[in-house]
């Protein structure tokens, strides 16, 4: 069982960018001065299918810049690694700039035009690639501009970004890393999770000034940036990204916001289990008994496999093609980025998925959420286009939260499983909830004042952190700094999709508990990738995510969880 990335199954070989090069270079050779595309639909399928078959097999860096972004995952520290990422983004954001041409006068068209394109048969297999296209284009600048914006975008936002990350990755409190103290925080042991509590505050105070300074240096970008566009909402492009309405992400937070309650009877109950007045900040995952089942990689393999065979066989075949192709990456060390993701960037590359796996139950858990992210990234290759590869934010956390939950179902059934499952569900609905609200306010004031200090930054946190879990979770000295590890907030308002993937996942777990056939209504819909609106492939399996009461019946499945737990107290 490979536990380590398989590189051999992509094009390392520098001599690909010489092809690279010349393919991007003839696309723009032969539109840049052409407008025919603009206005004849017989010419913009032309220029459409040259296009796709560039993003297909082409990109702007081949394999090789999947290739040195992987190993940059391995090896934050290298400085030899971070040269040739260097080196990759600037090749790439030269050929970017040189061929977005295309899509920006594209998405300028009249209001008429756009209406023809978007009704005509030639371009009905792009019809939704134009709609998200022509939203987005009511917010770009010229070619000149975003090629300005292209190019700081490195020392304005990236390089700050990796700076931080890639300090937190060599920190070490005695033998410790950050990962292994944050895995530390599941364990039975009160002590061992107090030490690792106070150890991950030392980190973050010792990192606090400069993540300070990075935290600002990319709010002030992103306030640059939304102000040249004349975006007026900071979320708002993240939305227009996901191809999702704001008053739907607007609707969803109101409504788990209006049910904090539950978060906090939640931590009461736990606090009651444990014997304890109130919980630690660090204590909100422990789990509430003294036993701990080790879950080694081997045993969380077959896990998986057996729930993902019982639901489909494909997924099984696909998840144990990513571990016996050496397609994950499994343990944690130094240097290494923490956390887990899953990756891709074209439909003719293999994923890859990066663990930090170190034996508990979350990383089994962990385990399927990669996956499934995993697995939805391989049923949207049968996509024809390039084009419509790909899922939107507000869409891409559904195969993972719906993977994991059925994981988890299949564990046995007491009180200390349905705590843990509790446990995430509370985390991933209302913690990711309050989180978003946190960076709202974030960006707000700091659009009013123009500079935060790490007291203010913190302030807010835990303004927000303390909103959802209420009076018996303790808001300890040091946890007001935990957002510095908490990447997510500088790929901006990113968070509001777990809990909205987590609450429609819940609908279809309903529906295939109730009809094990309505599997395949579900691998249709990962196989959707962004051929259409999340509004309206979601209508199309019967969920109108734009209803209130759609949200607020995913919350009532965990007040039934919650139910069945308060009665075992």
């Amino acid at each position: 069982m490979k536990t380590t990335w398989n590189f051999g199954l992509l094009n390392t070989s520098e001599d690909q960018l010489k092809i690279v090069e010349e393919k991007n270079v003839a696309f723009a050779t032969k539109w840049k001065d052409r407008d025919d595309y603009l206005s004849d639909a017989k010419f913009l399928r032309e220029a459409l299918l040259e296009f796709d078959d560039l993003q297909r097999n082409y990109g702007t860096t081949g394999d090789l810049g999947y290739y040195w972004g992987l190993r940059k995952s391995q090896d934050q520290s290298d400085p030899a690694i971070q040269a040739q990422n260097n080196k990759l983004e600037e090749f790439s954001v030269k050929l970017y700039n040189q061929n977005q041409f295309f899509l920006l006068k594209l998405a300028k068209v009249s209001i008429d035009k756009q209406k023809e394109f978007l009704d005509h048969p030639e371009l009905v297999n792009f019809r939704h690639f134009l709609e998200h296209l022509f939203a987005i284009g009511k917010f770009t600048l010229s070619d000149l501009e975003e090629k300005i914006l292209n190019l700081k975008n490195n020392s304005a936002h990236s390089g700050w970004v990796r700076m931080t990350s890639q300090f937190l990755s060599e920190e070490k409190v005695g033998s410790r890393t950050l990962e292994e103290y944050l895995s530390d925080l599941q364990l039975p042991d009160a002590k061992v999770r107090e030490v690792a509590g106070l150890a991950i505050s030392e980190i973050m105070n010792r990192n606090v000034k400069i993540a300070e300074h990075e935290l600002n240096a990319i709010l002030y970008d992103k306030k640059v940036n939304d102000n040249l566009r004349g975006v007026v909402r900071p979320d708002l492009m993240r939305h227009l990204a996901d191809d999702i309405d704001s008053e739907i992400v607007d609707a969803m937070v109101e409504v788990v916001s209006s049910k904090f309650s539950l978060a906090h009877k939640f931590y009461e109950t736990k606090a009651k289990i444990l014997g304890l007045p109130k919980l630690k900040y660090w204590d909100r995952s422990a789990p509430i008994e003294n036993t701990q089942v080790d879950y080694d990689f081997e045993k969380s393999v077959n896990l998986v496999a057996n729930v993902f065979g019982n639901l489909d066989p494909e997924f099984q075949k696909i998840f144990m093609g990513f571990v016996n192709n050496g397609q994950i990456d499994v343990y944690p060390k130094l240097g290494k980025r923490g956390g887990a993701y899953c990756a891709i960037e074209r439909p003719t590359q293999p994923t890859y998925i990066l663990l930090n796996h170190t034996n508990h139950l979350r990383d089994v858990l962990t385990l399927a959420h990669e996956a499934g992210h995993g697995i939805n990234n391989e049923l949207m290759k049968s996509q024809k286009y390039a084009l419509n590869f790909g899922s939107p934010l507000s869409t891409a956390e559904v195969a993972s939260t719906f993977m994991e939950d059925f994981v988890l179902q299949r564990l046995p059934k007491d009180k200390s499983l349905i705590m843990k499952k509790l446990d995430d569900d509370i985390s991933t609905i209302f913690r990711q909830v309050a989180a978003y609200k946190f960076e709202q306010e974030l960006h707000q004031l700091f659009r009013r004042k123009n500079y935060l200090s790490k007291e203010e930054i913190g302030e807010i946190f835990q303004k927000h952190m303390a909103s959802y879990m209420g009076d018996f979770v303790e808001q300890n000295d040091g946890a007001q700094n935990w957002w510095v590890y908490w990447s997510h907030f500088r790929n901006f308002f990113y968070v509001y999709s777990y809990a909205s993937g987590l609450l429609i996942s819940k609908a279809l777990q309903s529906k295939v508990k109730q009809d094990p056939k309505f599997i395949k209504e579900v691998k249709w819909f990962l196989a959707q990738g962004s051929s259409d609106s999340p509004k309206n492939l979601f209508l199309s399996l019967g969920i109108d995510i734009t209803d209130q009461d759609f949200w607020l019946s995913g919350i009532s499945e965990v007040e039934k969880l919650f139910e069945e737990v308060s009665l075992l107290v």
